[in-house]
């Protein structure tokens, strides 16, 4: 191989390096605002009265 080819392979890998860490980095960073959300919005979710019972639930499950 000539040093151009091994250039050109050593480029072509890295440019699919730099692909895959875009995609973990993307994802990482969804990861860490859905959890930064929960977090958040829990105290507020735990506030808000509850719109069915389980007694409800229950019912609707068996009606199915």
């Amino acid at each position: 191989m000539t040093i151009e080819v091994e250039l050109k392979e050593i480029k072509s890998l890295l440019s699919e390096f730099k692909q895959k860490m875009d995609v973990l980095l993307e994802e990482k960073e969804t990861s860490t605002m859905m959890g930064l959300s929960e977090k958040s919005l829990k105290d507020f979710f735990a506030k808000e009265p509850d719109i069915y019972t389980i007694k409800d639930i229950k019912a609707k499950v068996n009606c199915v």
